[in-house]
């Protein structure tokens, strides 16, 4: 990624933390709150896993829904302590929120799969069908080849 498009997804934690804690507390939600949320996902999206697919965008949305459902109802837990190497150490929201967005991306990329499996199975489904008619005007024959398990 450019240093262009670091800066323009760059995200400081500490206002993050910040902004969410105002959130949490007020539950208002602010404008820079509501960009970092947006430049999570973005800035994500960049990643080297996720920068080819062509339903980028479904995943970029999948991501900002899970991270407002996850503001909206307060799923960051600010008095959550997790040890690191033996020290007592405070959950960063930055990474939180950057989690439920990397999720996200793996269950669109799942669900897009299973689509494309799905069409592909119909597809071969249909093809066969046509092939192997007796009725087949056109006079072409198919006989589907053995697989490695059915010989």
């Amino acid at each position: 990624m450019s240093k262009d498009k670091k800066a323009e997804y760059y995200i400081k934690p500490k206002e993050f933390k910040a902004a969410l804690r105002k959130y949490y507390d007020s539950d208002v939600m602010t404008n820079d709150l509501a960009e970092n949320i947006k430049k999570i996902a973005y800035g994500l999206s960049y990643n080297a896993s996720f920068i080819n697919y062509s339903y980028k965008d479904d995943m970029i949305g999948d991501a900002l829904i899970k991270m407002y459902s996850a503001l909206k109802y307060k799923k960051y837990n600010f008095d959550k302590k997790t040890t690191k190497d033996g020290k007592a150490t405070q959950c960063n929201p930055f990474s939180y929120f950057t989690t439920i967005a990397y999720h996200a991306f793996i269950n669109r990329i799942k669900k897009e799969k299973k689509h494309h499996q799905a069409i592909c199975d119909y597809k071969e489904k249909v093809y066969e069908e046509i092939m192997t008619d007796p009725n087949n005007t056109h006079g072409h024959v198919y006989v589907k080849p053995l697989e490695d398990d059915d010989a």
